[in-house]
């Protein structure tokens, strides 16, 4: 898991070959004005999800992980308290992973909570249970998938 700002996304470029067109998309002048939906960067390889949702209660949310897909989580608007914890550490599947959604849940207890702001990323790896969305007010959010392996 990496908390960072925007202007230092340069620093992760060599983690994976394709965080260099998930921040270019990031940096799009437009990107606040950009409605609700999904985007296509690199096919399915690299895709962004535009959102702006009202938060949630953190005893309403599960914490969540993904095998083929890493998530740079960028907050445009509001905050978002987001739980973490090591997956390997996850006891409670709420549950079976599904392939079609890339999506496993996990009823256990975030370890740390990261207030992100406005202009700050996460980025969670397959091994990064997280738990987006924890907020009392509207978030506006880009979630740029990036996946593991080329699809």
């Amino acid at each position: 898991m990496i908390l960072d700002v925007l202007e230092n996304a340069h620093r992760y470029l060599v983690l994976h070959k394709g965080f260099a067109k998930a921040f270019e998309f990031l940096r799009r002048p437009d990107l606040k004005e950009l409605p609700a939906g999904k985007y296509e960067i690199d096919a399915e390889s690299v895709y962004a999800i535009v959102s702006k949702e009202h938060g949630r209660r953190k005893e309403d949310a599960l914490l969540e992980t993904h095998e083929k897909y890493i998530d740079i989580q960028l907050v445009l608007a509001g905050t978002d308290d987001m739980g973490w914890k090591p997956k390997s550490l996850c006891k409670k599947p709420a549950g079976k992973y599904d392939q079609k959604t890339d999506e496993q849940l996990f009823a256990d207890e975030p370890d740390a909570c990261i207030s992100t702001k406005s202009g700050a990323f996460v980025i969670f790896f397959p091994e990064d249970a997280h738990m987006p969305l924890i907020s009392s007010g509207q978030i506006h959010k880009v979630v740029v998938k990036v996946a593991m392996d080329p699809l």
